[in-house]
Protein backbone atom coordinates (compact mmCIF):
# COMPACT_ATOMS: atom_id res chain seq x y z
CA UNK A 1 0.00 0.00 0.00
CA UNK A 2 1.45 3.37 -1.07
CA UNK A 3 0.45 6.95 -0.27
CA UNK A 4 1.65 10.23 -1.72
CA UNK A 5 3.42 12.27 0.94
CA UNK A 6 3.37 16.03 0.35
CA UNK A 7 6.50 16.35 2.50
CA UNK A 8 8.64 14.09 0.29
CA UNK A 9 6.67 14.86 -2.89
CA UNK A 10 6.53 11.17 -3.78
CA UNK A 11 4.66 7.97 -3.09
CA UNK A 12 5.87 6.03 -0.07
CA UNK A 13 5.10 2.62 1.39
CA UNK A 14 2.48 3.03 4.09
CA UNK A 15 3.89 1.82 7.38
CA UNK A 16 2.23 3.34 10.47
CA UNK A 17 4.02 3.51 13.81
CA UNK A 18 1.85 0.91 15.52
CA UNK A 19 -1.33 -1.11 15.29
CA UNK A 20 -3.46 2.04 15.50
CA UNK A 21 -3.23 4.64 12.74
CA UNK A 22 -3.22 8.14 14.24
CA UNK A 23 -5.06 10.44 11.84
CA UNK A 24 -5.76 14.18 12.16
CA UNK A 25 -7.68 16.28 9.63
CA UNK A 26 -8.28 20.01 9.92
CA UNK A 27 -11.92 20.71 10.66
CA UNK A 28 -14.33 23.57 10.09
CA UNK A 29 -14.57 27.14 11.29
CA UNK A 30 -18.32 27.24 11.98
CA UNK A 31 -19.48 30.68 10.89
CA UNK A 32 -21.65 29.68 7.91
CA UNK A 33 -23.08 26.63 6.15
CA UNK A 34 -20.58 24.18 4.68
CA UNK A 35 -20.11 24.04 0.91
CA UNK A 36 -19.13 21.40 -1.64
CA UNK A 37 -15.44 22.16 -1.06
CA UNK A 38 -15.87 20.96 2.52
CA UNK A 39 -17.80 17.95 1.24
CA UNK A 40 -14.90 16.96 -1.02
CA UNK A 41 -12.30 17.06 1.74
CA UNK A 42 -14.34 15.21 4.33
CA UNK A 43 -15.58 12.60 1.85
CA UNK A 44 -11.97 11.96 0.80
CA UNK A 45 -10.72 11.42 4.35
CA UNK A 46 -13.82 9.46 5.28
CA UNK A 47 -12.97 7.04 2.45
CA UNK A 48 -9.31 6.91 3.51
CA UNK A 49 -10.36 6.03 7.06
CA UNK A 50 -12.86 3.44 5.76
CA UNK A 51 -10.23 1.81 3.54
CA UNK A 52 -7.65 1.63 6.32
CA UNK A 53 -10.24 -0.13 8.47
CA UNK A 54 -11.17 -2.39 5.52
CA UNK A 55 -7.48 -3.39 5.32
CA UNK A 56 -7.47 -4.31 9.01
CA UNK A 57 -6.04 -1.20 10.67
CA UNK A 58 -7.45 0.41 13.76
CA UNK A 59 -7.79 4.15 13.21
CA UNK A 60 -8.02 6.93 15.78
CA UNK A 61 -9.36 9.94 13.88
CA UNK A 62 -9.35 13.46 15.33
CA UNK A 63 -10.84 16.55 13.68
CA UNK A 64 -10.79 19.97 15.31
CA UNK A 65 -13.49 22.64 15.40
CA UNK A 66 -12.18 26.21 15.31
CA UNK A 67 -14.98 27.80 17.32
CA UNK A 68 -13.25 31.15 17.90
CA UNK A 69 -11.79 33.12 15.01
CA UNK A 70 -11.89 36.56 13.35
CA UNK A 71 -14.58 35.36 10.92
CA UNK A 72 -16.74 34.04 13.75
CA UNK A 73 -16.40 37.31 15.66
CA UNK A 74 -17.27 39.41 12.59
CA UNK A 75 -20.29 37.27 11.63
CA UNK A 76 -21.62 37.16 15.20
CA UNK A 77 -21.42 40.96 15.38
CA UNK A 78 -23.31 41.23 12.08
CA UNK A 79 -26.08 38.96 13.37
CA UNK A 80 -26.17 40.48 16.83
CA UNK A 81 -25.53 37.20 18.65
CA UNK A 82 -22.66 35.82 20.73
CA UNK A 83 -19.76 33.98 19.15
CA UNK A 84 -20.69 30.83 21.07
CA UNK A 85 -24.26 30.95 19.74
CA UNK A 86 -23.01 31.37 16.18
CA UNK A 87 -20.43 28.61 16.51
CA UNK A 88 -22.97 26.21 18.02
CA UNK A 89 -25.51 26.95 15.27
CA UNK A 90 -23.11 26.19 12.44
CA UNK A 91 -21.40 23.30 14.22
CA UNK A 92 -24.84 21.64 14.40
CA UNK A 93 -25.35 22.45 10.73
CA UNK A 94 -21.96 20.90 9.93
CA UNK A 95 -22.83 17.64 11.71
CA UNK A 96 -26.18 17.51 9.89
CA UNK A 97 -24.38 17.93 6.55
CA UNK A 98 -21.82 15.25 7.37
CA UNK A 99 -24.53 12.81 8.44
CA UNK A 100 -26.49 13.51 5.25
CA UNK A 101 -23.36 12.76 3.20
CA UNK A 102 -22.86 9.46 5.08
CA UNK A 103 -19.56 10.70 6.49
CA UNK A 104 -18.80 8.75 9.65
CA UNK A 105 -18.24 10.60 12.91
CA UNK A 106 -14.61 10.80 13.99
CA UNK A 107 -13.36 9.73 17.41
CA UNK A 108 -12.71 13.19 18.90
CA UNK A 109 -13.89 16.68 17.89
CA UNK A 110 -11.84 18.99 20.15
CA UNK A 111 -12.91 22.64 20.18
CA UNK A 112 -10.49 25.53 20.41
CA UNK A 113 -12.38 27.24 23.23
CA UNK A 114 -12.26 24.06 25.34
CA UNK A 115 -8.56 23.39 24.75
CA UNK A 116 -7.23 26.76 25.97
CA UNK A 117 -5.17 25.21 28.84
CA UNK A 118 -3.29 22.88 26.45
CA UNK A 119 -2.79 25.71 23.96
CA UNK A 120 -1.30 27.95 26.68
CA UNK A 121 0.95 25.07 27.82
CA UNK A 122 2.37 24.64 24.30
CA UNK A 123 2.89 28.38 23.78
CA UNK A 124 4.67 28.70 27.12
CA UNK A 125 6.87 25.75 26.23
CA UNK A 126 7.86 27.43 22.95
CA UNK A 127 8.63 30.70 24.76
CA UNK A 128 10.74 28.85 27.35
CA UNK A 129 12.77 27.28 24.54
CA UNK A 130 13.06 30.69 22.80
CA UNK A 131 11.20 29.56 19.71
CA UNK A 132 8.56 32.16 20.53
CA UNK A 133 8.30 35.48 22.33
CA UNK A 134 5.61 37.62 23.98
CA UNK A 135 4.93 41.11 22.66
CA UNK A 136 2.31 43.63 23.82
CA UNK A 137 -0.08 40.97 25.13
CA UNK A 138 0.38 38.67 22.13
CA UNK A 139 2.86 35.86 21.48
CA UNK A 140 4.65 35.10 18.20
CA UNK A 141 6.64 32.21 16.77
CA UNK A 142 10.16 32.98 15.48
CA UNK A 143 10.26 31.44 12.00
CA UNK A 144 14.01 32.10 11.72
CA UNK A 145 14.56 29.78 14.70
CA UNK A 146 13.66 26.79 12.48
CA UNK A 147 16.35 26.10 9.82
CA UNK A 148 14.08 23.93 7.66
CA UNK A 149 11.03 26.22 7.78
CA UNK A 150 9.29 25.82 4.42
CA UNK A 151 10.03 22.11 3.95
CA UNK A 152 6.38 21.12 3.48
CA UNK A 153 5.64 23.84 0.92
CA UNK A 154 9.08 23.24 -0.69
CA UNK A 155 9.82 26.95 -0.59
CA UNK A 156 12.47 29.17 0.97
CA UNK A 157 11.60 31.76 3.60
CA UNK A 158 12.30 34.52 1.08
CA UNK A 159 9.95 33.11 -1.56
CA UNK A 160 7.23 32.58 1.03
CA UNK A 161 7.54 36.18 2.15
CA UNK A 162 6.97 37.30 -1.44
CA UNK A 163 3.72 35.28 -1.72
CA UNK A 164 2.30 35.48 1.79
CA UNK A 165 -0.25 37.88 3.17
CA UNK A 166 1.75 39.18 6.13
CA UNK A 167 -0.13 40.50 9.15
CA UNK A 168 0.76 44.03 10.11
CA UNK A 169 2.34 44.43 13.54
CA UNK A 170 5.30 46.54 14.60
CA UNK A 171 5.75 44.30 17.66
CA UNK A 172 6.93 41.36 15.51
CA UNK A 173 10.65 40.68 15.19
CA UNK A 174 10.29 39.41 11.62
CA UNK A 175 7.46 39.96 9.10
CA UNK A 176 6.86 36.20 8.77
CA UNK A 177 6.59 35.52 12.51
CA UNK A 178 3.07 34.25 13.14
CA UNK A 179 0.73 34.73 16.07
CA UNK A 180 0.39 32.00 18.67
CA UNK A 181 -1.71 34.18 20.98
CA UNK A 182 -3.62 37.33 20.02
CA UNK A 183 -4.13 40.13 22.53
CA UNK A 184 -7.82 40.84 22.98
CA UNK A 185 -9.57 43.82 21.47
CA UNK A 186 -12.47 45.63 23.18
CA UNK A 187 -15.66 43.60 23.06
CA UNK A 188 -14.02 40.37 21.86
CA UNK A 189 -14.15 37.05 23.72
CA UNK A 190 -10.91 36.46 25.59
CA UNK A 191 -9.17 34.15 28.03
CA UNK A 192 -6.54 34.81 30.69
CA UNK A 193 -2.95 33.89 29.83
CA UNK A 194 0.56 34.66 31.14
CA UNK A 195 0.76 37.35 28.43
CA UNK A 196 -2.60 38.97 29.09
CA UNK A 197 -6.22 38.53 28.02
CA UNK A 198 -6.52 37.15 24.51
CA UNK A 199 -7.33 34.16 22.34
CA UNK A 200 -5.34 31.52 20.47
CA UNK A 201 -4.00 31.94 16.96
CA UNK A 202 -5.29 29.63 14.25
CA UNK A 203 -2.19 27.45 13.80
CA UNK A 204 -1.43 26.67 17.44
CA UNK A 205 -4.78 25.06 18.18
CA UNK A 206 -4.16 22.17 15.77
CA UNK A 207 -0.74 21.47 17.24
CA UNK A 208 -2.09 21.52 20.78
CA UNK A 209 -5.06 19.30 19.95
CA UNK A 210 -3.11 16.72 17.97
CA UNK A 211 -0.41 16.53 20.67
CA UNK A 212 -3.06 16.07 23.37
CA UNK A 213 -5.17 13.43 21.64
CA UNK A 214 -2.72 11.63 19.34
CA UNK A 215 0.77 12.17 20.79
CA UNK A 216 3.99 13.67 19.47
CA UNK A 217 3.92 12.02 16.03
CA UNK A 218 0.89 11.47 13.79
CA UNK A 219 0.69 8.85 11.06
CA UNK A 220 -1.56 10.92 8.77
CA UNK A 221 -2.33 14.62 8.77
CA UNK A 222 -4.82 15.71 6.13
CA UNK A 223 -6.54 18.75 4.72
CA UNK A 224 -7.00 20.75 1.55
CA UNK A 225 -4.06 21.84 -0.57
CA UNK A 226 -4.82 25.44 0.38
CA UNK A 227 -3.71 24.61 3.94
CA UNK A 228 -0.17 23.52 3.02
CA UNK A 229 1.06 27.07 3.54
CA UNK A 230 0.91 28.75 5.94
CA UNK A 231 -1.25 26.57 8.21
CA UNK A 232 0.41 23.17 7.96
CA UNK A 233 3.88 24.64 7.54
CA UNK A 234 3.40 26.52 10.79
CA UNK A 235 2.02 23.44 12.53
CA UNK A 236 5.23 21.56 11.70
CA UNK A 237 7.44 24.39 12.94
CA UNK A 238 5.72 24.86 16.29
CA UNK A 239 5.03 21.15 16.97
CA UNK A 240 8.55 19.90 16.25
CA UNK A 241 10.05 22.80 18.17
CA UNK A 242 7.87 22.00 21.19
CA UNK A 243 8.56 18.24 21.21
CA UNK A 244 12.27 18.51 20.53
CA UNK A 245 12.40 17.98 16.77
CA UNK A 246 10.48 14.71 16.81
CA UNK A 247 8.80 14.24 13.41
CA UNK A 248 5.34 15.79 13.74
CA UNK A 249 3.71 13.83 10.91
CA UNK A 250 4.79 10.75 8.98
CA UNK A 251 2.48 11.17 5.97
CA UNK A 252 1.01 14.50 4.85
CA UNK A 253 -2.04 13.99 2.59
CA UNK A 254 -3.72 16.90 0.83
CA UNK A 255 -6.85 16.86 -1.30
CA UNK A 256 -7.38 19.01 -4.38
CA UNK A 257 -9.87 21.86 -4.35
CA UNK A 258 -13.35 22.26 -5.82
CA UNK A 259 -13.62 24.94 -8.44
CA UNK A 260 -16.66 26.84 -9.64
CA UNK A 261 -15.63 28.10 -13.04
CA UNK A 262 -11.97 29.12 -12.88
CA UNK A 263 -11.85 29.98 -9.17
CA UNK A 264 -11.61 27.90 -6.00
CA UNK A 265 -14.97 27.53 -4.27
CA UNK A 266 -14.77 29.44 -0.99
CA UNK A 267 -16.88 31.44 1.44
CA UNK A 268 -14.57 34.45 1.18
CA UNK A 269 -15.06 34.63 -2.61
CA UNK A 270 -18.79 34.07 -2.29
CA UNK A 271 -18.80 31.57 -5.18
CA UNK A 272 -20.09 28.48 -3.49
CA UNK A 273 -22.72 25.79 -3.57
CA UNK A 274 -23.70 24.72 -0.08
CA UNK A 275 -23.99 21.05 0.80
CA UNK A 276 -27.66 21.61 1.63
CA UNK A 277 -28.29 23.09 -1.83
CA UNK A 278 -26.55 20.17 -3.53
CA UNK A 279 -28.46 17.59 -1.47
CA UNK A 280 -31.69 19.31 -2.47
CA UNK A 281 -30.98 18.32 -6.09
CA UNK A 282 -28.84 15.18 -5.91
CA UNK A 283 -28.59 12.04 -3.81
CA UNK A 284 -25.85 11.41 -1.29
CA UNK A 285 -24.41 8.66 -3.48
CA UNK A 286 -24.32 10.94 -6.52
CA UNK A 287 -22.33 13.58 -4.62
CA UNK A 288 -19.91 10.96 -3.31
CA UNK A 289 -19.48 9.40 -6.77
CA UNK A 290 -18.91 12.88 -8.24
CA UNK A 291 -16.12 13.55 -5.72
CA UNK A 292 -14.56 10.08 -5.93
CA UNK A 293 -14.55 10.02 -9.74
CA UNK A 294 -11.45 12.25 -9.58
CA UNK A 295 -8.26 11.36 -7.75
CA UNK A 296 -8.27 13.03 -4.35
CA UNK A 297 -5.15 15.09 -5.14
CA UNK A 298 -6.70 16.53 -8.31
CA UNK A 299 -8.98 19.57 -8.49
CA UNK A 300 -12.58 19.07 -9.55
CA UNK A 301 -14.95 21.53 -11.18
CA UNK A 302 -18.50 21.60 -9.88
CA UNK A 303 -21.02 21.20 -12.67
CA UNK A 304 -24.63 20.12 -13.04
CA UNK A 305 -23.56 17.82 -15.89
CA UNK A 306 -21.01 16.07 -13.70
CA UNK A 307 -23.50 15.47 -10.93
CA UNK A 308 -26.18 14.27 -13.35
CA UNK A 309 -23.64 11.77 -14.72
CA UNK A 310 -22.89 10.65 -11.16
CA UNK A 311 -26.61 10.22 -10.49
CA UNK A 312 -26.92 8.08 -13.62
CA UNK A 313 -23.91 6.01 -12.55
CA UNK A 314 -25.54 5.39 -9.21
CA UNK A 315 -28.74 4.28 -10.93
CA UNK A 316 -26.72 1.77 -12.99
CA UNK A 317 -25.38 0.21 -9.81
CA UNK A 318 -28.85 0.03 -8.33
CA UNK A 319 -30.36 -1.61 -11.41
CA UNK A 320 -27.64 -4.26 -11.41
CA UNK A 321 -28.06 -5.01 -7.72
CA UNK A 322 -31.84 -5.28 -8.06
CA UNK A 323 -31.71 -7.77 -10.97
CA UNK A 324 -33.21 -11.18 -10.37
CA UNK A 325 -30.76 -14.08 -10.21
CA UNK A 326 -31.69 -16.35 -13.16
CA UNK A 327 -30.74 -19.46 -11.14
CA UNK A 328 -32.31 -18.43 -7.86
CA UNK A 329 -28.82 -18.38 -6.38
CA UNK A 330 -28.27 -22.10 -6.96
CA UNK A 331 -26.42 -22.20 -10.29
CA UNK A 332 -22.82 -21.74 -11.36
CA UNK A 333 -21.69 -18.38 -10.00
CA UNK A 334 -19.85 -15.46 -11.55
CA UNK A 335 -16.23 -15.27 -10.30
CA UNK A 336 -15.94 -11.94 -8.49
CA UNK A 337 -12.35 -12.24 -7.23
CA UNK A 338 -10.68 -10.52 -10.23
CA UNK A 339 -12.86 -7.46 -9.63
CA UNK A 340 -12.23 -7.43 -5.89
CA UNK A 341 -8.49 -7.65 -6.59
CA UNK A 342 -8.72 -4.83 -9.13
CA UNK A 343 -10.56 -2.69 -6.56
CA UNK A 344 -8.00 -3.32 -3.79
CA UNK A 345 -5.03 -2.68 -6.10
CA UNK A 346 -6.55 0.66 -7.06
CA UNK A 347 -7.11 1.71 -3.44
CA UNK A 348 -3.64 0.48 -2.44
CA UNK A 349 -2.19 2.89 -4.99
CA UNK A 350 -2.64 6.15 -3.06
CA UNK A 351 -6.40 5.66 -2.64
CA UNK A 352 -7.14 5.76 -6.36
CA UNK A 353 -10.92 5.99 -6.15
CA UNK A 354 -11.51 6.61 -9.89
CA UNK A 355 -9.95 3.23 -10.66
CA UNK A 356 -11.75 1.63 -7.72
CA UNK A 357 -15.06 2.93 -9.07
CA UNK A 358 -14.01 1.59 -12.47
CA UNK A 359 -13.60 -1.85 -10.90
CA UNK A 360 -17.12 -1.62 -9.46
CA UNK A 361 -18.62 -0.70 -12.81
CA UNK A 362 -16.62 -3.45 -14.53
CA UNK A 363 -18.19 -5.85 -12.02
CA UNK A 364 -21.63 -4.36 -12.68
CA UNK A 365 -21.20 -4.97 -16.41
CA UNK A 366 -20.00 -8.52 -15.74
CA UNK A 367 -23.05 -9.16 -13.55
CA UNK A 368 -25.38 -8.13 -16.37
CA UNK A 369 -23.52 -10.30 -18.87
CA UNK A 370 -23.53 -13.25 -16.45
CA UNK A 371 -27.26 -12.93 -15.81
CA UNK A 372 -27.91 -12.81 -19.55
CA UNK A 373 -25.86 -16.02 -19.88
CA UNK A 374 -27.75 -17.82 -17.12
CA UNK A 375 -25.06 -17.67 -14.41
CA UNK A 376 -25.83 -17.06 -10.75
CA UNK A 377 -25.19 -13.41 -9.82
CA UNK A 378 -26.39 -13.34 -6.22
CA UNK A 379 -22.90 -13.47 -4.64
CA UNK A 380 -21.60 -10.81 -7.01
CA UNK A 381 -24.64 -8.64 -6.29
CA UNK A 382 -23.69 -8.63 -2.61
CA UNK A 383 -19.96 -8.06 -3.21
CA UNK A 384 -20.72 -4.98 -5.28
CA UNK A 385 -22.53 -3.06 -2.52
CA UNK A 386 -20.17 -4.46 0.12
CA UNK A 387 -17.22 -2.66 -1.48
CA UNK A 388 -19.32 0.37 -2.32
CA UNK A 389 -20.62 0.68 1.24
CA UNK A 390 -17.68 -0.35 3.40
CA UNK A 391 -15.00 1.52 1.48
CA UNK A 392 -16.55 4.24 -0.68
CA UNK A 393 -19.38 5.05 1.71
CA UNK A 394 -22.11 4.59 -0.89
CA UNK A 395 -25.42 3.14 0.20
CA UNK A 396 -26.80 0.92 -2.54
CA UNK A 397 -29.04 -1.97 -1.43
CA UNK A 398 -27.24 -5.02 -0.10
CA UNK A 399 -29.81 -7.51 -1.37
CA UNK A 400 -32.13 -7.78 -4.30
CA UNK A 401 -35.71 -6.62 -3.85
CA UNK A 402 -37.23 -7.28 -0.45
CA UNK A 403 -41.03 -7.53 -0.67
CA UNK A 404 -43.00 -5.98 2.16
CA UNK A 405 -46.72 -6.60 1.51
CA UNK A 406 -49.16 -3.92 2.61
CA UNK A 407 -52.19 -5.48 4.30
CA UNK A 408 -55.12 -3.97 2.40
CA UNK A 409 -57.61 -5.45 -0.02
CA UNK A 410 -56.67 -3.15 -2.86
CA UNK A 411 -52.90 -3.17 -2.51
CA UNK A 412 -50.35 -5.32 -4.21
CA UNK A 413 -46.99 -6.33 -2.76
CA UNK A 414 -44.83 -3.29 -2.03
CA UNK A 415 -41.12 -3.97 -2.49
CA UNK A 416 -38.83 -1.47 -0.82
CA UNK A 417 -35.41 -0.68 -2.28
CA UNK A 418 -33.61 1.77 -0.02
CA UNK A 419 -30.84 3.70 -1.73
CA UNK A 420 -28.94 6.66 -0.34
CA UNK A 421 -31.87 7.96 1.69
CA UNK A 422 -32.67 6.54 5.09
CA UNK A 423 -36.47 6.65 5.54
CA UNK A 424 -37.89 6.50 9.03
CA UNK A 425 -40.85 4.23 9.89
CA UNK A 426 -43.09 7.32 9.82
CA UNK A 427 -42.00 8.12 6.25
CA UNK A 428 -42.35 4.48 5.19
CA UNK A 429 -45.89 4.38 6.57
CA UNK A 430 -46.99 7.48 4.67
CA UNK A 431 -45.45 6.41 1.39
CA UNK A 432 -47.05 2.97 1.76
CA UNK A 433 -50.42 4.71 2.10
CA UNK A 434 -49.73 6.58 -1.14
CA UNK A 435 -48.65 3.36 -2.88
CA UNK A 436 -51.90 1.76 -1.70
CA UNK A 437 -53.93 4.68 -3.03
CA UNK A 438 -52.15 4.51 -6.38
CA UNK A 439 -52.83 0.76 -6.59
CA UNK A 440 -56.52 1.38 -5.81
CA UNK A 441 -56.69 4.05 -8.52
CA UNK A 442 -55.06 1.75 -11.07
CA UNK A 443 -57.53 -1.03 -10.30
CA UNK A 444 -60.38 1.49 -10.63
CA UNK A 445 -58.84 2.70 -13.92
CA UNK A 446 -58.37 6.19 -12.47
CA UNK A 447 -55.17 6.57 -14.45
CA UNK A 448 -54.82 10.32 -14.13
CA UNK A 449 -54.94 10.23 -10.32
CA UNK A 450 -52.55 7.25 -10.23
CA UNK A 451 -50.07 9.08 -12.48
CA UNK A 452 -50.40 12.22 -10.36
CA UNK A 453 -49.43 10.30 -7.19
CA UNK A 454 -46.42 8.79 -8.94
CA UNK A 455 -45.34 12.19 -10.33
CA UNK A 456 -45.75 13.97 -6.99
CA UNK A 457 -43.66 11.35 -5.20
CA UNK A 458 -40.98 11.58 -7.90
CA UNK A 459 -40.77 15.34 -7.26
CA UNK A 460 -40.08 14.52 -3.61
CA UNK A 461 -37.29 12.08 -4.52
CA UNK A 462 -39.25 8.82 -4.27
CA UNK A 463 -39.47 6.88 -7.53
CA UNK A 464 -42.13 4.18 -8.00
CA UNK A 465 -41.39 1.38 -10.44
CA UNK A 466 -43.87 -1.37 -11.27
CA UNK A 467 -42.27 -4.85 -11.22
CA UNK A 468 -43.77 -8.37 -11.19
CA UNK A 469 -43.62 -8.47 -7.39
CA UNK A 470 -45.54 -5.21 -7.01
CA UNK A 471 -44.41 -1.60 -6.77
CA UNK A 472 -40.77 -0.87 -6.03
CA UNK A 473 -40.01 2.28 -4.03
CA UNK A 474 -36.65 3.88 -4.79
CA UNK A 475 -35.74 6.47 -2.16
CA UNK A 476 -33.48 9.13 -3.67
CA UNK A 477 -34.20 11.60 -0.88
CA UNK A 478 -36.21 11.61 2.33
CA UNK A 479 -38.82 14.39 2.39
CA UNK A 480 -40.22 15.58 5.69
CA UNK A 481 -43.19 13.92 7.36
CA UNK A 482 -45.06 17.21 7.05
CA UNK A 483 -44.54 17.28 3.27
CA UNK A 484 -46.01 13.79 2.89
CA UNK A 485 -48.88 14.62 5.26
CA UNK A 486 -49.73 17.61 3.06
CA UNK A 487 -49.74 15.39 -0.04
CA UNK A 488 -51.98 12.86 1.67
CA UNK A 489 -54.32 15.66 2.74
CA UNK A 490 -54.53 16.93 -0.84
CA UNK A 491 -55.48 13.42 -1.94
CA UNK A 492 -58.17 13.19 0.73
CA UNK A 493 -56.35 10.74 3.02
CA UNK A 494 -55.89 11.60 6.69
CA UNK A 495 -55.47 10.10 10.13
CA UNK A 496 -58.72 9.56 12.03
CA UNK A 497 -59.39 8.44 15.59
CA UNK A 498 -61.62 5.36 15.77
CA UNK A 499 -62.59 2.95 18.59
CA UNK A 500 -59.89 0.63 17.22
CA UNK A 501 -57.26 3.36 17.38
CA UNK A 502 -55.86 5.99 15.01
CA UNK A 503 -56.01 4.81 11.39
CA UNK A 504 -55.66 6.22 7.90
CA UNK A 505 -59.02 6.99 6.29
CA UNK A 506 -59.91 8.03 2.76
CA UNK A 507 -62.08 11.15 2.99
CA UNK A 508 -63.14 11.25 -0.62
Amino acid sequence: MKVYNTLSAQKEEFSPQGDEVKMYVCGVTPYDNCHIGHAMSYIVFDVIRRYLQFRGYKVKYVQNITDIDDKIIDRANQLGITTSELAERYTSSYFADMDALNIGRVDVYPRATVEIPKIIEVIQGLIDKEYAYPAQGSAYFRVRSVPDYGKLAHRSLESMMARARIEAGAEKEHPMDFALWKASKPGEPSWASPWGQGRPGWHIECSAMSLKYLGDTLDIHGGGQDLIFPHHENEIAQSESFTGSKPFVKYWLHNGLVQLGEDKMSKSLGNLITIKEALGKYSTDAIRIFVLSSHYRSPITYSEEGLEAAENARERLVRVISRDDPTGGAGKALDVEPYRKQFIEAMDDDFNTPQALGALFDLARAINEAADSGLSILKAQNVLPELARNVLGLKPPIQTIEVKPVATETSVGSPTLILSANPTPELEERVNRLVEERSRCRQAKQWQRADEIRARLAELGIVLEDVPQGTKKIWRRTPSVETLDNLLEELGIALEDTPQGTVWKRKR
